[in-house]
C-alpha cells in the first residue's frame, strides 16, 4: 500500500517504483502509505493470527508481494519483564525490547531484510554500504538469500567475528583506515563508479521502513498503549526516527491516541554528538572529532538523520545521554546477571543510562520504560575484552 515518497526536509513528493536515495536537497526520503486502507485490514484481531515477524505488518510495508520478501524471519522480538533489574535500578516497570534474537544477531536485519527485498525489486545486482559491524553481517546473509553481490566496508580496527561472518555470507570485504565516516566516503565512491545500490544509513529510503517495525511491535505487545519512556543507543538513530515515524502512522490509523514515551538518546562519552547538539540547542549535530568506544555501533561521528533524532527528542520531551565505558561494561554485567541476557555494549550503555536519567529524575519508580538491547553480546567479546573486562583466571 506504498503510495509516494517524500523529503524529510523539503517535503518534495517522488513517485514510488524508481531507484532513489537521497532528495535532491540532500535530505532523507520518507515511504507514505495508504493509512486509512492499512487500518481496515489491520485489527488487532487479524494480526493475532499471522506469522511473527516483522512482515506481519506487511499493509505499511513497502512491498505487495509476499514471494518478493527477503527474510529469515526477523523480528517480532520478545518484550522481557526486566523484573530483577528493574529493581536494582528502582524502576520496576522496566521492560527489555531483545533484539538479539533477530537473524545474524542483531536488529540491523530488520532494515537490512527491507532494504535487500526493495533492491532487488528495483533491479540492482550490486548492494553496498558501510558498517561498524552489525549491519555489513546483515547485508551479506540478506544479499545471499536475494542472489546479490554485497561489498561492506568496515573500520580496520573491528572485531575479528564481523569481518569472518561477513566474508562468509560471500560479501566483499573493505576494510579501511579510520571510522565509519571514513568507510563511508570510500563506499559512496565506489557505489558510484560501480553504480551499486547504496544501502547506507538513510541513504535509501526502505531500511528506516524495517526499523519502524519495532514501535508497531512495542505497540502491539503492550496492548496498543505506549510506554512512559524508550531509553534507545544512538549511533546514526534509524530506529529511534523510524519508532517515531511509526507512532505518527498508528496515530492516524487510530490504533493510539496523540501520547507519546519521552524518547532518549544514548551514546558514549567519547561520541556523543547527539548529546552535545541537543543540550547546545542546535537542529544539527557537528562532526564528532576523535570518535572512540569500544560500543561501535555507538561510534558514529555524524549521523545523516541527525536533526530527525533531535527532533523526536525534543517533541517528545525527551533527552541526549552519554555514558562512560565502564559504564557500560558495568550495564553488561548487570543486565547479565540479573536477567539472564548477555546483551551488547549498547544495550549495557542503555542500562547505564537508565540509571543516570533515574538520578537526574527524568525515570521515576511509576514510569513504564522501554530498554532497548540492539545486539547478541557473543558477537563483542573482543570488544570488551580490549576495553578491560576483566575475567576469572583458569
Amino acid at each position: 500500500m506504498l503510495t509516494h515518497l517524500d523529503c524529510t526536509k523539503c517535503e518534495k513528493r517522488y513517485d514510488k517504483g524508481q531507484v532513489l536515495n537521497l532528495c535532491e536537497c540532500g535530505g532523507p526520503l520518507y515511504a507514505r502509505y495508504d493509512l486509512e486502507r492499512a487500518a481496515r485490514e489491520m485489527r488487532p484481531g487479524h494480526l493475532a493470527l499471522r506469522e511473527p515477524t516483522m512482515w506481519r505488518y506487511h499493509e505499511i510495508l513497502p512491498l505487495d508481494d509476499p514471494d518478493q520478501r527477503i527474510s529469515l524471519g526477523e523480528g517480532f522480538t520478545p518484550l522481557l519483564a526486566a523484573n530483577r533489574l528493574g529493581e536494582h535500578l528502582g524502576l520496576p516497570l522496566l521492560l527489555i525490547k531483545d533484539e538479539g534474537n533477530n537473524p545474524t544477531g542483531s536488529f540491523k536485519a530488520r532494515g537490512l531484510s527491507m532494504a535487500v527485498s526493495m533492491a532487488r525489486i528495483l533491479g540492482a545486482t550490486d548492494v553496498c554500504l558501510p558498517s561498524a559491524g552489525n549491519a555489513g553481517s546483515a547485508l551479506a546473509a540478506y544479499a545471499a538469500v536475494a542472489g546479490l553481490h554485497a561489498h561492506v566496508y568496515l573500520p580496520r580496527d573491528i572485531a575479528h567475528l564481523f569481518v569472518l561472518e561477513t566474508a562468509a555470507y560471500g560479501a566483499h570485504v573493505e576494510t579501511v583506515d579510520g571510522l565509519i565516516s571514513d568507510a563511508g566516503r570510500m563506499c559512496a565512491e565506489q557505489a558510484k563508479v560501480h553504480g551499486w545500490y547504496e544501502c547506507a544509513t538513510l541513504k535509501e529510503p526502505y531500511r528506516v521502513e524495517g526499523k519502524k517495525i519495532l514501535g508497531y511491535e512495542i505497540a502491539e505487545q503492550l496492548g496498543w498503549k505506549l510506554p512512559d519512556a524508550i531509553v534507545y543507543p544512538t549511533g546514526g538513530g534509524t530506529g529511534l526516527v523510524g519508532m517515531w515515524k511509526a507512532f505518527e502512522e498508528l496515530e492516524q490509523m487510530g490504533f493510539i491516541g496523540s501520547e507519546r514515551p519521552r524518547m532518549y538518546a544514548v551514546q558514549a562519552e567519547g561520541c556523543a554528538p547527539m548529546v552535545k547538539a541537543f543540550s547546545e540547542g542546535l537542529e544539527e549535530a557537528p562532526f564528532w572529532e576523535g570518535a572512540e568506544t569500544h560500543a561501535h555501533g555507538l561510534r558514529v561521528p555524524k549521523a545523516l538523520g541527525d536533526f530527525l533524532i533531535l527532533r523526536a527528542l525534543r517533541e517528545s520531551h525527551g533527552a541526549g545521554i552519554a555514558v562512560s565505558e565502564e559504564e557500560i561494561l558495568q550495564g553488561v554485567r548487570e543486565a547479565s546477571s540479573t536477567e539472564g541476557l548477555f546483551v551488547a555494549p549498547e544495550g549495557g550503555a542503555c542500562v547505564a543510562a537508565a540509571r543516570k536519567l533515574k538520578a537526574s529524575g527524568h525515570l521515576s519508580p511509576d514510569d513504564s520504560i522501554v530498554l532497548f538491547n540492539t545486539g547478541t553480546g557473543y558477537k563483542y567479546v573482543e570488544n570488551m575484552i580490549r576495553a578491560g573486562w576483566e575475567t576469572p583466571p583458569r
